[in-house]
């Protein structure tokens, strides 16, 4: 029986991305947290377990697509972080060092059990990445593996005429750079 992968699926009006997939883009849609309940203990000889929720944090490695012939059921197996690889700073902010995966017998998620979010280098602490989330967008205008709802919501219009691309060096030079956006993706239209 063979499995359908995807290197990037849509649950829920959120896109989410394979870690390969991410490397290749700007943008980065292949961060995950699970919020779980287990069952904590101190040790082995601990009588009194404690029921409480615990956080993992993932790198979407692959995503599956389960066919039980009446439904589907889309799940991610991921690189969970080690538990030795999550720190709380002194602001409260939540680090992760993504070299140290644990969990390795134990990768597979349901994709509607995560929530995404976005790892970014800590400047502070080499090697470590600070986890963030953002609220959940609608990704509805898709085209193949491409989003527009995105390029059209964060990016404003140019307030200028198209330069022609044998001049634009010059252009970025007499501007300054004040009209060139960073961080958006190129769009080309022919």
């Amino acid at each position: 029986m063979a499995v359908p992968l995807y290197r990037s699926y849509l649950i829920k009006g959120i896109k989410f991305n394979i870690k390969a997939q991410d490397d290749v883009r700007t943008t980065q849609n292949s961060g995950v947290y699970l919020l779980a309940q287990t069952m904590q203990v101190a040790s082995a000889k601990d009588k009194n377990p404690i029921l409480s929720n615990m956080g993992f944090y993932g790198v979407i490695q692959e995503i599956w697509d389960l066919d039980y012939q009446k439904f589907t059921i889309p799940v991610f197996r991921c690189d969970w972080i080690d538990s030795s690889g999550l720190v709380v700073d002194e602001l409260g902010f939540t680090l992760v060092d993504l070299s140290k995966i644990g969990h390795r017998n134990d990768q597979f998620v349901l994709a509607s059990q995560v929530k995404q979010i976005f790892f970014v280098d800590d400047p502070m602490h080499r090697g470590w990445s600070v986890v963030l989330s953002m609220p959940n967008r609608e990704c509805n205008d898709v085209i193949g593996d491409e989003v527009l709802g995105d390029v059209i919501i964060d990016c404003e219009p140019f307030t200028r005429g198209m330069p022609n691309v044998d001049t634009f060096d010059e252009l970025v030079g007499e501007l300054g750079g004040q009209n060139i956006r960073d961080g958006c993706e190129d769009i080309w239209i022919e």
